[in-house]
């Protein structure tokens, strides 16, 4: 049986998240919010809203897009150029 979030559960999650999105700088750009509220947030001054946690959501959402649109270039641009660099292989 899994025990329920608490609420600092869901504060610690959110800390995690802004990092995934790049710290809090670039997650306050992706969120177009004040760097100062996400610490606020994070610290449990200000309460963690269903808006923003879904905020949160389709910013990683995004970000996810962005990462998968990024690796399929690079794979298709190693799949041109056989003389490009080369990863190494596990």
């Amino acid at each position: 049986m899994t025990e329920p979030f608490t609420i600092q559960d869901l504060r610690d999650h959110f800390a995690h998240c802004m990092q995934v999105l790049g710290g809090v700088t670039a997650a306050s750009r992706r969120l177009d919010i004040d760097e100062r509220a996400i610490r606020r947030f994070i610290n449990g001054e200000r309460p963690l809203s269903p808006g923003l946690l879904q905020d949160t959501a389709k910013a990683l959402r995004l970000l996810i897009a962005d990462a998968t649109a990024a690796e399929a270039h690079l794979t298709a641009t190693l799949a041109a150029h056989p003389n490009a660099p080369q990863t190494p292989q596990a």
